[in-house]
């Protein structure tokens, strides 16, 4: 039955596809691990280039090394797009993933810009350069941390979902009430802007532009204080606790190489996604 489920999605990829495929997808031999820091060197340079060229004085100053550095990021990222879509087996997958739409933004705008000139009603060019800060979210494929956050939140996504509605349920309530309580005469022009005040009175955020006057009021708004204080630790318990779970387990970067699914079991033989085998597992041995 594995075997057909094998030979159903192909043998592994081998080769120099398969080398190239362990160090540009996988952090867990040493050259893994120095294409991603040398990656992460890039794209932080490369999103400081387009902070940088938003400065007016730094951009009449350097121009056109910021012009030329930016080709260059550019050239980088292209090149290792296309090492990407080279070494995997179906490239579409990984074109329609987040990483892939994060890695097409990286070189796009570039590219785009070339074509969209910078008159009438069209896109302004300036709009394009601000993509390029997507670049940044790359950082998230080679940091084994974002990886453990990412797990958690996705393991408590529904428990957050539940402690929403019972929060928008809150604020729906006492911003309802408050429209009766203090009414158009003291701000509370309409149940919304009840529930606006409500929200950021419940955030401890209390931007002052809507206060209440009456005494019945001041005392909703109270409880409102003393409530948010207690429920913005909810939030932060449950992915704490995920997190805390994850990290009981060996975190590798080891990657299915049919679905892209990463952070398989050290000695796992199928992915846990799409039940396809896994190649051997690349890593350096432990230091004694």
């Amino acid at each position: 039955m594995a075997n057909s489920k094998t030979d159903e999605l192909g043998k592994p990829l081998t080769g120099w596809r398969l080398q190239l495929y362990t160090i540009i997808f996988e952090a867990d031999t040493r050259a893994g691990r120095r294409f991603d820091q040398v990656l992460i060197a890039v794209i932080l340079a490369s999103v400081a280039v387009v902070v940088a060229d938003s400065v007016e004085h730094i951009n009449v100053r350097f121009h056109g090394w910021l012009t030329l550095a930016e080709w260059f990021f550019t050239l980088v990222f292209t090149i290792e797009y296309a090492a990407r879509l080279m070494c995997v087996r179906h490239p579409w997958r990984y074109v329609l993933s987040f990483y892939g739409v994060v890695d097409l933004l990286a070189v796009l705008p570039t590219y785009l810009a070339l074509l969209v000139p910078e008159v009438g009603v069209l896109v302004d060019v300036r709009i394009l350069r601000l993509l390029r800060v997507f670049r940044v979210f790359k950082l998230t494929a080679y940091v084994s941390e974002y990886q453990v956050l990412g797990q958690a939140l996705r393991a408590s996504r529904r428990k957050i979902m539940v402690f929403l509605a019972a929060v928008l349920m809150i604020v729906l309530v006492v911003g309802t009430l408050m429209y009766v309580v203090e009414g158009p005469a003291n701000g509370f022009t309409s149940i919304p802007i009840a529930v606006y005040w409500a929200i950021t009175t419940m955030t401890t955020v209390g931007f002052g532009d809507i206060t209440p006057k009456t005494d019945l009021g001041r005392l909703i708004a109270s409880a409102m204080m003393l409530l948010g204080w207690g429920t913005l630790a909810v939030p932060t318990g449950i992915v704490t606790a995920e997190m805390t779970y994850a990290r009981r387990s060996p975190v590798t970067t080891r990657t299915c190489q049919e679905c892209l699914t990463e952070g398989h079991m050290p000695d796992a033989n199928y992915c846990r996604h799409c039940g396809a085998g896994l190649s051997t597992y690349a890593h350096d041995a432990p230091v004694a």
